[in-house]
């Protein structure tokens, strides 16, 4: 039988944070590292990682990512779908994504994530080329958030069902229906930030603290 959460409240999520603050630092710091350090080669696996969560667990993200890691620059569609088979839920639609965003990012970019994403002086722009590039498979405004906090880059809320969720029992919206245009995701994102603001817990580590009070841990 499980057990039921606690009530998500003011005074829940700030306990959350004081008992969580410095893991949820430590990996944030994780993250900042990636970026510090991390290879185009690594920008892409962390992109391919948030194809992989889409509508998915987490976890199975992170099982899917070890099981393509060695095709990821050349593998053929077949090859990545077959290494997903029973990793993934959706083997040969993700596989598919990581084929289709690759070929466009080598042509567009040469695969150089790392120029291509400096060169936006605009976080909103940056994460809406993310989005609205039909040449990327497997990234709304959820995924693009996740994939930009995961390599080091702050101030984007990622509005999974988990935060979602919270913030309706906090009543800050009314139901917990993902964002399905681009003016409400940035409505909810600037409520939460509005919300993070108001009690003092900095906006990054806000969407850490209320994701690990549904899942009772901090991933990616």
């Amino acid at each position: 039988m499980r057990i039921p959460k606690p009530p998500v409240t003011i005074a829940a999520i700030k306990e959350a944070h004081r008992k969580r603050g410095l893991e949820i630092e430590t990996r944030l710091e994780e993250f900042s590292e990636v970026w510090r350090s991390g290879t185009d080669l690594r920008l892409w696996e962390e992109m391919v990682y948030c194809f992989f969560t889409g509508g998915c667990s987490a976890k199975m993200g992170l099982r899917s990512v070890e099981a393509v890691r060695p095709y990821l620059i050349d593998g053929s569609h077949e090859t990545l779908m077959n290494a997903l088979v029973g990793v993934h839920r959706y083997p040969r639609a993700r596989a598919g994504y990581v084929v289709h965003s690759r070929e466009f990012l080598e042509e567009h970019c040469g695969l150089r994530l790392r120029s291509k994403l400096v060169s936006f002086s605009d976080p909103l722009e940056r994460r809406d080329w993310l989005v609205s590039e039909k040449g990327i498979k497997g990234l709304g405004y959820k995924e693009a958030s996740h994939y930009l906090r995961n390599i080091g880059f702050r101030g984007y809320a990622i509005l999974d069902k988990h935060v979602l969720r919270c913030m309706t029992e906090l009543r800050l919206i009314g139901e917990p229906k993902p964002p399905n245009s681009r003016n409400t995701y940035l409505s909810v994102e600037k409520t939460l930030k509005r919300f993070a603001d108001g009690i003092n817990i900095d906006f990054d580590e806000m969407d850490l603290v209320l994701w690990s009070m549904k899942t009772g841990e901090i991933l990616k």
